[in-house]
């Protein structure tokens, strides 16, 4: 087993779903550049990236979405607060635009990534509008999971927030009819003295019970 002096697992182990966070204190721009850039690094199948990450400054905008969020003070409170939107469809502008994108950093031809786009075409096109949608919901979650990684390695702390009106924060950040659809938010910043949860032991089953060899 790995040391529990691990960098890595230290980071982890500290991690946890922040309830109450001190409002006084701000992630530096250093730190906030390399959340930024774990979020455009984050894998996805294909490399499509059918996703929209808002970050959220305005005051004003927090307090209209904090109603939508069962009340939650980590709206609010956090330094920093990302809604995680989801691409409604995979169209074919969606894959032209990715394969474009890949041929020009890779320099490669147009008919070089001609495979690739004609098999990602077909994999959507086996699928429903609604089958596309759900599948690009499931890429948000790898990215959801990166950030609060990234961000544990930095000794910043997150909680991720489901329990959220999707439909209003597409009214809200004015996302209807956009394209994109949220699907999860996390807020971002330090934890408060007073965050009771801070000193909680984290429970999770031995890794016998979770993982198995074959």
């Amino acid at each position: 087993m790995p040391s529990d002096t691990s960098p890595i697992l230290t980071a982890l182990n500290r991690r946890y779903a922040t309830k109450q966070f001190d409002a006084s204190r701000s992630i530096s721009k250093g730190d906030w550049d390399i959340i930024e850039q774990s979020l455009v690094l984050t894998p996805s199948s294909f490399g499509l990236q059918p996703w929209k990450f808002l970050v959220v400054n305005d005051p004003a905008i927090r307090a209209e979405l904090q109603p939508e969020s069962w009340g939650q003070s980590q709206v609010t409170e956090a330094s920093h607060f990302i809604v995680l939107a989801a691409r409604t469809d995979l169209t074919a502008a969606d894959i032209d635009a990715w394969v474009t994108r890949m041929a020009e950093v890779q320099g490669k031809t147009t008919d070089a990534v001609a495979p690739l786009r004609g098999m990602i075409a077909g994999f959507a096109e086996a699928k429903s509008c609604e089958e596309r949608h759900q599948w690009n919901v499931r890429q948000v979650y790898i990215a959801l999971g990166q950030l609060m990684t990234t961000a544990a390695l930095l000794d910043i702390d997150t909680c991720p927030m489901e329990g959220i009106s999707a439909s209003s924060y597409d009214r809200i950040l004015g996302l209807e009819r956009s394209g994109y659809a949220t699907v999860v938010a996390c807020a971002l910043g330090y934890r408060a003295e007073s965050d009771k949860y801070a000193t909680t032991p984290k429970a999770r089953f031995d890794h016998t019970r979770v993982i198995e060899y074959r």
